[in-house]
């Protein structure tokens, strides 16, 4: 068998994926997407499922009417679906819908800010943006190092949590990075943090569309306390995330955001707050998101979330042995095919600007790709291992060649001849750059 044919199957799952795009000389190409880890294209199921659903859906609870109901229960049932796929404990946990993993974490920063304010929130410097952001204007944050290669510092992690004598109370780090896709060993940070006393959060965003989560271990001390993802990621459309996380944590603090749907009863002095998830989703909720994310869960769930690591670990790993082959390549993360990683590729062609790369890619071949500092810029500047001297010069002048990186991140349809395509671009590019 052929290496298009191993993938061909995949590829019939996908919308868009023989949609055409115009070179800079006009000509017109398939579209090559290697920017899975910013967003997938949707899976044909899930469009399928909308538009077969669009007829009769309708605002959700209270509503007698059909259309109502209808939407109504696939809304609660869904929350199975999702917990099934975490495999989390539906006694224990609740799962609460928002529109991206952002604003998930976000919404339970506030609700540590309610419960714990006094205590140390312990982050990574590999962390996105947005599982290091929402904690800094709240919380003391200290961070976890990463090594030379970008790589948890687990014994940084032991020792901070020593340091800080039992005031962390949650750890916050990242499943999969989005930069150099390195997987953290969560269910070993649960058990330590939870030896000291924390409580863990896991980004799962990068993590959850490309590799079976267990929240729930058979040993508690192991079990993940909240996990956090988006469907826009893993082959639903835009607008809908999850945040799971114990109920009683979400039943002890007051909702950062209140209004229609999150009470019970209000009078003229009081307010009674509805059970979670109820409490933390206000206004009318997102029920076309919410069908997305579950069709796309059960196509992932068809497929098996083990059968895709193995399809793209097999990409990832021939698209690693040709870049190796390439002069004048700097990869930024571990090259060992036995690391454990999702499918992502940080490089840099030298003397050639990431951003020009990035365009060339397109230009030449309509490859789509990232470059810059993906909203990790902590973790990109010690991957580009900058100084202080520098890092303080692109502080105030952001109309220069800031640094940054190229990410190539693969999704399960993606094919080796979209690699082979790849290849022979990046030549092109280094021979033009070294004439």
């Amino acid at each position: 068998m052929s290496h298009s044919e191993t993938f061909y199957n995949y590829r019939e799952f996908i919308t868009g994926v023989d949609a055409k795009v115009p070179l800079k000389n006009g000509k017109l190409v398939p579209a090559i997407n290697f920017d899975n880890a910013a967003t997938t294209p949707p899976f044909s199921y899930v469009v399928e499922r909308l538009n077969s659903f669009l007829p009769y859906y309708s605002s959700i609870h209270r509503g007698t009417g059909f259309k109502s109901k209808l939407s109504s229960d696939a809304y609660e049932m869904s929350r199975d679906i999702i917990c099934n796929f975490v495999h989390c404990d539906p006694k224990k946990n609740t799962v609460i819908y928002v529109n991206n993993t952002t604003e998930a974490i976000n919404k339970l920063s506030y609700i540590f800010k309610n419960l714990y304010k006094d205590s140390i929130i312990l982050s990574t410097r590999m962390e996105h943006h947005s599982n290091d952001l929402p904690w800094r204007s709240k919380f003391k944050v200290d961070y976890v190092e990463v090594d030379e290669l970008g790589r948890l510092n687990l014994s940084d992690l032991k020792y901070k949590l020593k340091n800080h004598h039992g005031r962390v109370k949650l750890i916050c780090v990242t499943g999969a990075s989005n930069v150099t896709g390195y997987k953290n060993p969560i269910y070993k940070i649960a058990r330590i943090a939870h030896s000291y006393g924390a409580e863990i959060l896991v980004d799962g965003a990068q993590l959850v569309p490309h590799y079976p989560v267990y929240m729930k271990q058979k040993s508690e001390e192991e079990s993940i306390d909240y996990l956090a993802f988006s469907g826009h990621k893993m082959y639903a459309p835009f607008g809908i995330g999850v945040l799971i996380g114990p109920k009683n944590i979400f039943k002890s603090a007051d909702p950062e955001y209140s209004g229609g749907g999150t009470i019970q009863m209000v009078t003229d002095d009081d307010v009674i707050w509805d059970d979670p998830p109820g409490k933390n989703e206000p206004g009318t909720p997102n029920v076309l998101g919410v069908t997305a994310l579950v069709s796309s869960i059960k196509m992932l769930n068809k497929l098996s979330l083990n059968s895709i690591d193995k399809r793209e670990k097999d990409i990832y790993n021939y698209a690693l042995n040709k870049i190796l082959q390439l002069p004048d390549i700097t990869l930024y993360c571990d090259t060992d095919p036995n690391c454990d990683k999702v499918a992502i590729i940080p490089f840099n062609i030298k003397g050639v600007h990431h951003e020009t790369t990035a365009r060339l890619l397109s230009d030449l071949s309509g490859i789509s790709v990232r470059s810059g500092c993906f909203c990790a810029h902590p973790y990109v500047q010690r991957l580009l291992k900058l100084s202080p001297e520098e890092i303080n010069y692109f502080k105030t002048h952001f109309n220069s060649f800031r640094p940054g990186i190229v990410r190539l991140s693969f999704g399960l349809y993606n094919t080796y001849n979209e690699i082979d395509i790849l290849i022979d671009t990046l030549k092109k590019i280094i021979k033009n750059n070294c004439n």
